[in-house]
C-alpha cells in the first residue's frame, strides 16, 4: 500500500545533512560552544529539512513530473556545490549524509516492524475469540459490560446552572452536550414527539418551540428491534420513544459553517441504531474536524413498516407502512432547521448509508417529501429497489401480529404493552418487513423517477462489496441467513423469468454447478451475492444516466476471517476511522486504506476533484477517481481506478442486465 522509503526521503536528506552539518561543523571552528553549536545545528538541519519537504511535497512539484526532475536535480546539485565548498573549507558533511541515511531508513522500518507486531497481536487476539468465524459476531462479557455501563443512562432536564460554553439553543429547547477530547458531543436530542399511546403507529409529529434546558449526555433508546446473536445493540435499552439524534461538533468554535454529515445506520429494518461502536461520532470529528456529525434512530420491524390496511381499525394508520422513512425526513427536516445553531450548513448535508440506510437513501432521493434535504450521498450496498413493490409483506406481518397476540382490532393492538410487542417481534423475526414503493410517499418506479429529475444535483459515492453476505449473516444468524438468501433467490427467479429466460436458466445451472463442491445455501448465497453487485452497479448506470455524478467504489478486500466476510462492517470503519470498534467486530483496520479514502471523502464533502495527487499523503501514489463507469477499486495492496465488469459475476451472460 505506502511505499516504506520514497526517492522524496533521500533527497530531502541530502538537504538536511547539509543543514545538520554546516550548522554544526562552522560554529564549531568559530569556537562557539559545544551546546550552542549543537542548537544552532538542530536548527539549521530542521528549518532546510521543513523547506525541502515544503518544496519537494508541493502539489505543483508532485502533480509534474518533469517539475519535479527538475527539482530533485536542482536540489543534488547544490548538494554537489555546497559539498565542494565544504571540502574547501575543511568541513566534510558526507558523514552527515550517512548518518541522515541511516536516520531515514531506519526509522521507517523500525515504524513499519513495531506496526507488524502490533497488528499480529490483535490478529492473534481476535482469532482467539473467533475461531473460524462461523459463529458470527460474538461480544465477550467484558464487551459487553463496558458497553452496557456507557450508554444505558438517561438525559434529565436541567432547573438549574449548566456550562453554557457547551450549550445549544435550538426551536425545540437548549441542550447541553459534554467535551470530548477535541469535540463536543450532544446525544439523545429528540427530532420529533415520542410515538407512544395514541401516537403508535403515526407519522412523527413536529415539537413544539421550547426554551426548556436539557442534558444531552447520553444516546437516546434503541428502537424496539429484534435481538440477533450478531447485534451488540440487544445490550441497549430500547424504547418506543427512540426518535432521537446525536451530534458531534468540533470543540473550537469558527465563524465560517460545516459542511454537515448525516449517518443512516445499518441492520435490515429489523435491527441496528446510532449506539453502534461503529457509528460513534466522536471519532469522525478527529478524522473530520471540519464537519459536523450527526447519528440517529428511526422506528423498526412491526413499530415502522407494517401495513394495517386490513385490520378492523387500520385505515387510520395510513401511513404504518413506511413509518421508518418518514422518520428519517423527520429527523431531516430538523436537521435542516436548526443545524446552524451548532456551526453546520444547512445547504451542504451529506448523507451516508450502509445496507438498509442505503436503501433508505435510495428512496428519500426519489421522494417529494425529501426533495432538497440533502446535497450528496455515501451509500455502500444494496438498492432501492430492494424495497417491496407491493405491501402484500407488510400485510402479512400484519396478520401474523394478530395471531401471536391475539389481537383483532386495531384497538386491541393499540392497548398491548411495548414489552408484549417486542416478545413477539423476536418470534416474528423472519417475516419481518421493509420500506414499499407504495406510490404515495415512494415512487413505485424509483429509478424512472430518477430519470424524470426528481433526484437531480445529488452527488452520489456508491460502493460494491464482493463479500457482503457474510456480513448479514454474521448479524443475523444462520436461521434468518437462510430464510432471507432462499426467499432473495426466488423473488430474484421471478423477476428474470419473463425478462430473461435465459438468464434465469443459468443462474439455476450456476447453482448446480457451484453446489458439487459446496453447500446449496453456499452456492444460492453466491449468487444472490453476484446479482446484488449487478443491482448496485445498474443503480449507479442508472443514476449517471439521470445526469447525476456518480463515483463508483469496489471493496476488494479480503477479509481477515473468511465467515466474518469483508464489507459493510470493514467500509464503515475505514471511512469513519473506528479502529478500536472493528476489532470487536473481528477485523483490524488497515490505516493506509482508512487514510486514503477518509481523505477522498473529505474532497466528496466539501466539493473539490476526487483526485490525489502523488505523495499528497506520504508514500501513496496519484489517484484520479473519474466518474461512472470508472471505479475505485480497493484492495489490501493497492488502489488502483478502472472499469469492474468483469468482477461482477462469473456468470457473464448476466451482464446483460446492464443493458435492458
Amino acid at each position: 500500500m505506502k511505499k516504506l522509503l520514497t526517492m522524496e526521503d533521500f533527497v530531502i536528506a541530502l538537504v538536511t545533512a547539509l543543514g545538520y552539518g554546516f550548522c554544526f561543523e562552522i560554529p564549531k571552528i568559530m569556537e562557539y560552544e559545544l551546546w550552542l553549536c549543537v542548537v544552532i545545528c538542530l536548527i539549521g538541519g530542521m528549518a532546510l529539512e521543513a523547506l525541502g519537504r515544503r518544496i519537494i511535497y508541493s502539489k505543483a512539484v508532485q502533480k509534474k513530473p518533469a517539475l519535479k526532475f527538475l527539482v530533485f536535480t536542482a536540489f543534488i546539485f547544490a548538494f554537489l556545490v555546497a559539498q565542494e565548498i565544504a571540502v574547501a573549507v575543511g568541513i566534510d558533511v558526507l558523514e552527515y549524509v550517512e548518518g541522515q541515511y541511516l536516520y531515514v531508513i531506519g526509522l521507517p522500518l523500525l515504524v513499519f516492524v513495531f506496526s507488524k507486531v502490533i497488528r499480529h497481536y490483535r490478529i492473534r487476539k481476535i482469532r482467539q475469540r473467533y475461531g473460524d468465524g462461523n459463529k458470527g459476531f460474538i461480544f465477550d462479557a467484558m464487551v459487553e459490560k463496558s458497553f452496557v455501563d456507557e450508554v444505558n443512562q438517561q438525559n434529565q432536564p436541567i432547573r438549574g446552572n449548566y456550562d453554557a460554553s457547551l450549550a445549544v439553543k435550538t426551536k425545540t429547547g437548549r441542550f447541553v452536550g459534554t467535551k470530548w477530547k477535541d469535540s463536543v458531543y450532544f446525544c439523545g436530542i429528540p427530532y420529533a414527539k415520542p410515538p407512544v399511546g395514541k401516537l403508535r403507529w403515526k407519522a412523527p409529529e413536529p415539537l413544539s418551540e421550547s426554551d426548556e434546558v436539557f442534558e444531552a449526555k447520553y444516546l437516546g433508546a434503541s428502537a424496539i428491534q429484534v435481538d440477533y446473536e450478531g447485534s451488540l445493540l440487544k445490550h441497549h435499552r430500547q424504547s418506543e420513544d427512540c426518535l432521537t439524534l446525536n451530534i458531534c461538533i468540533p470543540a473550537k468554535k469558527t465563524k465560517a459553517q460545516k459542511p454537515v454529515i448525516v449517518i443512516f445506520h445499518h441492520g435490515d429494518f429489523s435491527y441496528g441504531g446510532s449506539a453502534d461502536p461503529l457509528l460513534y461520532a466522536p471519532h469522525f470529528n478527529k478524522i473530520y474536524p471540519d464537519a459536523v456529525c450527526i447519528t440517529f434512530n428511526y422506528r423498526l420491524g412491526v413499530f415502522g413498516f407494517i401495513d394495517f390496511s386490513e385490520i378492523p381499525g387500520g385505515n387510520a394508520y395510513p401511513d404504518a407502512l413506511n413509518l421508518g422513512l418518514l422518520d428519517q425526513i423527520a429527523a431531516l427536516r430538523w436537521i435542516k432547521e436548526n443545524i446552524a445553531a451548532f456551526g453546520g450548513d444547512p445547504a451542504r448535508i451529506t448523507v451516508m448509508g450502509f445496507e438498509s440506510g442505503t436503501i433508505s437513501i435510495g428512496l428519500l432521493a426519489a421522494c417529494e417529501q425529501a426533495k432538497g434535504l440533502f446535497k450528496k450521498a455515501f451509500i455502500f450496498h444494496e438498492t432501492p429497489v430492494a424495497a417491496y413493490g407491493t405491501p402484500e409483506k407488510s400485510r402479512k406481518l400484519a396478520q401474523r401480529l394478530l395471531q401471536e397476540t391475539a389481537a383483532t382490532t386495531m384497538e386491541d393492538l393499540l392497548r398491548l404493552k411495548t414489552e408484549r410487542l417486542k416478545e413477539v417481534s423476536q418470534k416474528l423475526a423472519l417475516d419481518m418487513s421493509a420500506p414499499t414503493r407504495d406510490g404515495k410517499l415512494i415512487p413505485t418506479d424509483v429509478y424512472a423517477a430518477y430519470q424524470q429529475g426528481i433526484g437531480s444535483g445529488i452527488e452520489f459515492i456508491i460502493g460494491i462489496a464482493n463479500d457482503e453476505m457474510q456480513i448479514y449473516k454474521s448479524f443475523v444468524g444462520e436461521q434468518k441467513y437462510e430464510g432471507f438468501i432462499e426467499e432473495e433467490l426466488d423473488n430474484i427467479l421471478v423477476y428474470l423469468e419473463p425478462i430473461y429466460p435465459a438468464g434465469a436458466q443459468a443462474v439455476k445451472d450456476y447453482i448446480k454447478a457451484q453446489t458439487e463442491e459446496n453447500s446449496s445455501l453456499e452456492a444460492k448465497a453466491k449468487m444472490v451475492e453476484q446479482l446484488y453487485a449487478l443491482g448496485t452497479y445498474q443503480y449507479a448506470q442508472t443514476l449517471a444516466a439521470s445526469g447525476n455524478k456518480v463515483h463508483l467504489l469496489y471493496w476488494d478486500v479480503k477479509p481477515l476471517i473468511e465467515n466474518l466476510g469483508s464489507g459493510m462492517v470493514d467500509v464503515a470503519a475505514a471511512f469513519l476511522g473506528n479502529s478500536e470498534a472493528v476489532q470487536i467486530y473481528g477485523n483490524v483496520l488497515n490505516p493506509d486504506i482508512a487514510e486514503t479514502l477518509q481523505t477522498l471523502f473529505r474532497k466528496f464533502k466539501n466539493g473539490e476533484e476526487m483526485r490525489l495527487f502523488n505523495n499528497e499523503i506520504k508514500g501513496i501514489g496519484a489517484i484520479d477517481w473519474q466518474e461512472f463507469p470508472q471505479a475505485l477499486i480497493v484492495s489490501e495492496k493497492a488502489f488502483h481506478c478502472g472499469t469492474i465488469t468483469d468482477k461482477l459475476t462469473e456468470v457473464k451472460c448476466l451482464l446483460k442486465l446492464l443493458e435492458m
